[in-house]
């Protein structure tokens, strides 16, 4: 009785693709997507209160939002143009 020889197992772990680590940007774009929140429910408080100015309660809305999105479309952008292995 003749064995047949077992193909090779590959035992890589596929870590993600991307120019930069996947998952060390999905974590840095989740804390900078949760902080810009948390400044934003923070600012639309003070806003609510009168303890800052309408024209100032918009902008740094609107700067937190611009925050937030680059940061989420780097990290799509990172797994889209990333190298296969």
């Amino acid at each position: 009785m003749v064995n047949k020889p077992e193909a090779p197992k590959k035992t890589f772990i596929r870590s993600g693709k991307g120019f930069l680590n996947p998952r060390v940007v999905r974590a840095v774009t989740f804390y900078i997507i949760t902080t810009c929140v948390i400044l934003s429910v923070i600012v639309c408080i003070l806003a609510i209160w009168n303890f800052a100015r309408t024209d100032a309660f918009w902008r740094m809305i609107a700067t937190f939002a611009v925050i937030a999105v680059g940061s989420a479309i780097f990290a799509f952008i990172n797994n889209i143009f990333g190298i296969d292995e």
